[in-house]
């Protein structure tokens, strides 16, 4: 699994309906609207990097409205959840 982070900017009235366009693209999981130089960020996941160029060049950057994108491929992913298993060893939590 390849995780891409996009950031998007975009004709600043229209945010919403190109929010809605991106997150309705296969390989997109999640949007959203940010503070800060671009107007939304979006979580591309996709099974491998040749994935990636149809996802965002393909199709993010084609959306009416998105004016530039700037993309970031995680390496790996760590989240409260994956960091509790890799340290769990099994055992139940006592009462």
């Amino acid at each position: 699994m390849v995780t891409a982070i996009v950031h998007i900017k975009t004709e600043v009235d229209r945010i919403p309906e190109i929010a809605e366009a991106i997150a309705d693209i296969p390989g997109v999981s999640e949007v959203y609207s940010i503070t800060g130089d671009y107007d939304l960020l979006a979580i591309v996941r996709v099974a491998a990097y040749d994935d990636v160029a149809e996802v965002i060049p393909g199709r993010i950057n084609k959306v009416h409205g998105v004016l530039a994108t700037e993309t970031h491929l995680a390496f790996r992913t760590y989240s409260r959840h994956d960091v509790e298993a890799a340290f769990s060893i099994g055992l139940k939590e006592a009462d």
